[in-house]
């Protein structure tokens, strides 16, 4: 990736910032934001170059994602889930491939997919289920061969930019054996139903509604082109799943110190020392996180999949979400009470920050991975919940 990107996200976040609070009173989605995005060619970002793309790395997406944050974290959010779908997808190497038995023709519908992003598609994330949340082993949309393609019928709920997104990226069980795990890149359009549920604490513009599913897509919109590759994928990329929220978070954190630093700069109150004492505790608290996003994504290009790599990538989504949510609650409460008003900035950043721990995973459902995993047993299995 060129420094473009990286320049483009930098330029873009103060537009995003001037339009945030509007779509957090109304809980709209940013439709100029992902207008602005898709001019500035990010919604290729993760697309192999010799696909139109601009090939990013993990780590590149992560310097991106944190400055979207800093302007918008919803528009990072949504942005995230985009990302994944593309960051996945692209990361299907020849070797990845054979190994895991996809054919040619899923390859080749793999890179239409990837071009149609380059240009300007962009695709959400329909996941999480009501009863299940994001748990792929305990999903109860369902999928079946029909002629010509595949039958899909459920409800998925969080789904960030319904109504939004030119396709989504859909994960279903077969209805032949509950056991196996598919995801589906369906298209918008007929078969598809929004339902407005999404009225929020916190990044109340991410359209995060309810996605009714009835529809019957083509042969190929079946990602892999074998069907019960979703769990595998979980445990080969668990940065697109995991840590890919943490550079989003990092962003939000970074947002509300600054923030906090324009309220008690205007209100002559930075020279206190409890307050600067705040201000310095939350700025090396965000540098942290930071810095472990950057460690976690620069293994994830090294070495993905690796046993070290996976937990730096739950350490990252760990230390995010509770470090926003500290940060945030922290800065405030120097800021005083004029900062709690609706529409002032770190009213919203507050809120947004605190959806940093609830987003799978889950504060504690990373705790008691790493701790699993420091225990000497088996992350991905041991535990008395699946993972997945």
């Amino acid at each position: 990736m060129t420094v473009h990107a990286l320049e483009a996200a930098r330029r873009l976040a103060p537009r995003f910032a001037a339009r945030a609070a509007r779509h957090d009173r109304d809980g709209s989605f940013p439709v100029d934001d992902f207008a602005d995005l898709r001019e500035a060619g990010l919604f290729g970002l993760m697309v192999p170059r010799e696909l139109g793309g601009l090939g990013a790395t993990f780590a590149e997406y992560t310097a991106v994602a944190t400055e979207l944050a800093r302007g918008n974290g919803a528009t990072a959010l949504v942005f995230n889930m985009h990302a994944s779908v593309t960051g996945a997808l692209g990361a299907v190497t020849e070797e990845v491939a054979e190994a895991l038995g996809v054919p040619e023709e899923a390859l080749a519908a793999r890179d239409r997919l990837l071009r149609a992003a380059a240009e300007g598609s962009w695709y959400a994330v329909a996941m999480s289920e009501r009863g299940a949340g994001a748990r792929l082993s305990r999903l109860s949309t369902v999928y079946e061969p029909v002629d010509g393609g595949w039958r899909l019928k459920g409800a998925k709920t969080f789904c960030s930019g319904a109504g939004h997104a030119d396709g989504y990226l859909v994960a279903a069980r077969s209805a032949a054996d509950q056991s196996t795990v598919s995801q589906f890149l369906v298209p918008a359009g007929e078969g598809l139903t929004v339902e407005p549920t999404w009225d929020s604490l916190g990044m109340r513009a991410t359209s995060s509604h309810d996605l009714h599913l009835d529809v019957t897509v083509p042969a190929d919109r079946l990602l892999g082109g074998v069907e019960g590759l979703a769990l595998v994928v979980a445990q080969l990329m668990p940065h697109w799943l995991v840590a890919s929220y943490a550079a989003v978070y990092v962003g939000v954190a970074r947002a509300a110190v600054d923030a906090a630093v324009e309220h008690l700069n205007a209100r002559s109150l930075a020279g206190l020392p409890a307050v600067r004492g705040r201000l310095g505790r939350a700025d090396a608290a965000v540098a942290a996180a930071g810095l472990v996003v950057a460690e976690a994504a620069r293994r994830v290009d090294d070495a993905p999949g690796d046993a070290e790599t996976n937990r730096w990538v739950w350490r990252a989504k760990l230390l995010a979400g509770t470090t926003a949510a500290d940060v945030a609650a922290s800065v405030l409460e120097a800021a005083g009470t004029s900062a709690t008003r609706r529409g002032h900035p770190l009213e919203r950043l507050y809120r947004d920050a605190r959806c940093g721990s609830l987003h799978p995973a889950t504060s504690d459902v990373c705790a008691d991975w790493l701790g699993v995993a420091v225990s000497g047993g088996d992350p991905d299995r041991d535990g008395s919940a699946p993972r997945w």
